[in-house]
């Protein structure tokens, strides 16, 4: 049988997660993830009002000065969360959005997911928008309470129809995801707008996943361009990412390497793992920046440290080659394993390669099967390949030509390059099919 077309694959697509974050499929980016738990806000000073009963606006701005180490006063949580909780005893709500959400950081008070529920709980039964909000959101994570995403929807709706910009943002995340709701992108949309004419940054960003995407809307590279750019000169990082990716890819905009290293840069230096892997991918490949397999590593490894899948993939084919560390066989191992576990299919097909060959484990070609096993059926093609392999030449299954020409014809459909040779040389041996010349000619082809 001809030479199979197997090699070791370094994810240098740019891949990009579904809503929730779990799966990875080509040039689909994510609504964004709710934004965090709102905090006391800062605002200017006010002469006080002289009142001959307790002033609960000044105890919570008084708290405010603690919190923020303002107007005189030295930072102090524990003292912010004296006046907070002083305020808060007399039912003011602000104050006890305040205290909530002292207890939900654990700054002046013992962290107590449970308390923080409760005081804003308090705030948001007064139509305090902000405590709809963050009690929508303990209700989305399943802090202090169990998890219930019909209930967040329920306080983040609240919270959206008295214009809270943050709430509507998310309330149009979990319609996108259908978490809590039927999904419904045209509703998502809707808020997701109504949040970015606030100029809110994730709602900005969500606009130009909507149109990226084609949810719910007519797909536009130009306009998700436009929305990411919006959110992106406000800093945030899943934005600046984005437009970095279109740069890239020249989607909606003249690509331009060089402007998507600089935006890739701005949100990986924020720590934004998506982003680090894109840097890394940038410096390995040489795009817009000088060829620096260090600085690659570099990247890779602070978005592998994070958890990134395709970045720890990458990290494990780096350390195979030896391209900017020591050729390393069991460390390549070790993150190849890491992306494997998280149910990324490079991951699995490389880990899988390396239990084939022998190289930093113990030869094995049962576990190899496993592993291409678990990565083509994610409809991988270069796994479809190898697992057809497998079982042509009997290494850790029995042989069986029918089984391989079945893997193998998966992979040639997507037109993997090894699938198509395989499958038409099973058509020309007549191996686990009848013997065509003019059918194998065709995938030889």
């Amino acid at each position: 049988m001809r030479q199979r077309f197997l090699i070791i694959i370094l994810l240098f697509f740019s891949a990009h997660s579904i809503f929730g974050q779990t799966k990875y499929i080509v040039r689909q980016r994510p609504v964004t993830a709710r934004a965090a738990i709102e905090g006391p806000v800062r605002k200017k000073k006010t002469v006080a009002k002289k009142k001959s009963v307790p002033d609960v606006e000044q105890w919570t701005e008084l708290g405010n000065d603690y919190y923020f180490g303002q107007d005189g006063k030295k930072q102090d949580y524990a003292e912010a969360a004296k006046w907070y909780r002083k305020a808060a005893d007399k039912g003011y709500a602000k104050a006890q959005h305040c205290l909530g959400y002292m207890y939900k950081e654990g700054n002046g008070v013992t962290q107590d997911y449970a308390e923080a529920v409760k005081w804003c709980r308090k705030a948001a039964e007064q139509n305090y928008a902000i405590a709809q909000y963050n009690l929508g959101y303990m209700y989305n994570e399943g802090y202090g309470v169990p998890q219930d995403y019909a209930e967040a929807v329920k306080w983040y709706r609240k919270s959206a129809e008295q214009g809270y910009a943050c709430a509507q943002s998310n309330l149009g995340y979990m319609l996108a995801n259908g978490h809590g709701v039927s999904q419904d992108y045209a509703e998502a949309v809707k808020w997701f707008r109504k949040s970015a004419e606030q100029d809110n940054a994730s709602g900005l960003c969500n606009m130009g996943i909507i149109y990226d995407n084609g949810y719910g809307v007519p797909q536009d590279y130009a306009e998700a361009a436009k929305w990411y750019r919006k959110s992106a000169e406000q800093g945030y990082a899943m934005a600046q990412n984005n437009l970095g990716y279109m740069y890239e890819n020249g989607h909606g905009v003249t690509r331009d390497y060089t402007e998507a290293v600089k935006w890739y840069r701005k949100a990986a230096d924020k720590g934004y793992a998506e982003a680090q892997k894109h840097l890394g991918v940038m410096y390995s490949k040489g795009n817009g920046v000088t060829q620096d397999y260090a600085e690659a590593v570099k990247w890779y490894r602070k978005a592998a440290e994070q958890g990134n899948a395709q970045a720890q993939n990458n990290l494990g084919y780096i350390y195979t080659k030896g391209l900017g560390v020591p050729q390393d066989y069991a460390e390549a191992v070790k993150w190849f394993r890491k992306s494997a576990e998280q149910d990324n299919a490079g991951g699995q097909l490389n880990l899988g390669y390396m239990y084939e060959v022998g190289q930093g484990v113990t030869q094995d070609y049962a576990e190899a099967i496993k592993w291409y096993r678990k990565s083509a059926e994610q409809d991988y093609a270069a796994a479809q390949c190898y697992l057809g392999y497998m079982y042509s030449s009997g290494r850790g299954v029995t042989q069986d030509y029918a089984e391989a020409v079945k893997w193998y014809r998966k992979a040639a459909e997507q037109g993997d390059p090894g699938g198509q040779n395989n499958l038409g040389m099973m058509y020309e041996l007549g191996k686990g099919v009848k013997k065509d010349l003019t059918i194998a000619r065709q995938w030889y082809e």
